[in-house]
């Protein structure tokens, strides 16, 4: 399992398909960080919900890049 977590190329292949699906008639999760940033007025449990679903794939990618960043400087 942390072998997956640590494969920078699944990480962005995942935050490309999961992470910005569906991608018309924007990405969803841009959609919903859009959505925050005017308020988050209306969103219900299930929309937070969806953003943590769809944004996961980043947190992972980010996470990936911050280790990569501090172990090489070590």
């Amino acid at each position: 399992m942390i072998k997956i977590l640590n494969d920078g190329k699944l990480l962005l292949l995942l935050c490309l398909t999961l992470g910005l699906a569906p991608f018309f008639p924007e990405p969803h999760v841009w959609g919903k960080l859009k959505w925050i940033a005017g308020g988050a007025v209306g969103m219900q449990p299930m929309d937070w919900l969806d953003l943590l679903f769809h944004g996961f794939p980043f947190l992972l990618l980010l996470r990936y890049l911050v280790l990569k960043i501090v172990l090489k400087k070590i």
